[in-house]
């Protein structure tokens, strides 16, 4: 694999109401069920460029990025991150890493976003470690947007040495029969996983195998990332965390085989999810032990608002017998919408509700 990303990217180097009312608006509409955080104004609040101690340097170094295409936001970006870049050389630091990029391919778009996302790359040695790495990304991900989407969201491929780590790290796990579509979606889900020591990685991937997760499993690599996204002595806690909450042995063993992504979810967490379920009446913890993944969903987003909904359509009559635990905690939200909340609309009054809220929203089980 090593090898044939290699070769690939020297060729590529070359190319360019009521409750009830009330229960459903705020299921339907309320933002904290659709947006995974928030954030305040002042932490969006761009640095003012004209806050800076001006220089002649800094002036030709702004203007250099506003040339380029830089927004003034991406370009404050880089003065809270970064603010010794506005000061280095242009000619000798900033332009031979811009026209790295360019020269690959990237648009001048992409440039800005991967920049004022990451600005430290542009301190970064060109020959050895962005042009290698930069090939390598488009060897694995295969075009220029793939590449520019990761290091959005990280820019560690641009500081590790990725023949170092990603590669063997991708190489081990097709030894393992994971497939490629696999790794591609993990590298984009969990971009710091793969650019562990590869002596980690092998560790991590013989403890799954101890736990019973077998190589060539569609499980196998969620139970390997999940190993190694905690410490050895995190991972002894997060056992009794689970015996704990009633776990038997075998219970832990069949729930890490199943459900792996599990493990990964803090124990605060778990101890809430057990909380807001135990305490709806209708639900127990042996439905959790059977259904390990759904320590996954979102207690505010998921939980909280479909109990309160089943609760009030069965004080009001409305139902005579809950769903069972998997099909409450684990259908989308549209679905719950159409199965619960739509059929009972016309007699709790009219509630308006927008498109976006109750149609084709496609969601999964997310972590908070």
């Amino acid at each position: 694999m090593a090898a044939f990303v290699r070769q690939k990217s020297i060729s590529l180097l070359l190319k360019k109401p009521s409750s009830l009312c009330k229960s459903i608006f705020d299921f339907s509409i309320s933002p904290r069920l659709y947006n995974s955080s928030t954030t305040s104004s002042r932490e969006t609040q761009p640095v003012i460029i004209s806050d800076l101690k001006k220089t002649e340097k800094s002036d030709i170094v702004i203007s250099f990025f506003k040339e380029g295409g830089f927004s003034s936001t991406q370009l404050g970006k880089i003065v809270k991150y970064k603010p010794s870049l506005v000061s280095a050389n242009l000619e000798k630091s900033i332009k031979p890493k811009i026209k790295i990029f360019q020269d690959l391919g990237f648009s001048g778009n992409d440039i800005a976003d991967i920049a004022s996302h990451n600005p430290s790359i542009l301190f970064r040695s060109a020959n050895n470690i962005l042009i290698p790495s930069l090939s390598v990304l488009r060897g694995l991900l295969g075009s220029n947007e793939e590449v520019a989407k990761l290091l959005k969201k990280s820019g560690w491929f641009l500081v590790k040495d990725l023949e170092k780590t990603l590669l063997p790290n991708v190489d081990f796990l097709k030894s393992c029969c994971v497939t490629m579509d696999q790794i591609i979606r993990t590298v984009n889900s969990f971009p710091r996983f793969l650019l562990q020591n590869p002596e980690n990685i092998r560790k991590c991937a013989n403890k799954a195998e101890e736990m019973g997760v077998k190589r060539g499993s569609k499980m196998f690599i969620h139970a390997v990332r999940t190993v190694a996204s905690m410490s050895d002595e995190t991972w002894e806690m997060k056992l009794q965390a689970f015996r704990d909450l009633g776990f038997s042995e075998d219970d832990i063993l069949r729930a890490f085989r199943k459900s792996a992504p599990a493990f990964a979810v803090s124990v605060e967490k778990m101890n809430k999810v057990k909380e807001v379920v135990v305490s709806s009446e209708k639900y127990d913890m042996a439905c959790i032990i059977s259904h390990p993944i759904s320590f996954i969903c979102s207690v505010e987003k998921r939980y909280k608002p479909r109990l309160q909904v089943l609760r009030i359509l069965e004080s009001k009559n409305l139902i005579t017998k809950w769903p069972s635990f998997s099909t409450m905690y684990s259908i989308s939200d549209k679905q719950f919408f159409d199965k619960f909340v739509g059929p009972y609309q016309h007699q709790v009054g009219h509630v308006s509700m927008p498109k976006r809220a109750t149609r084709g929203k496609k969601t999964r089980l997310n972590e908070s």
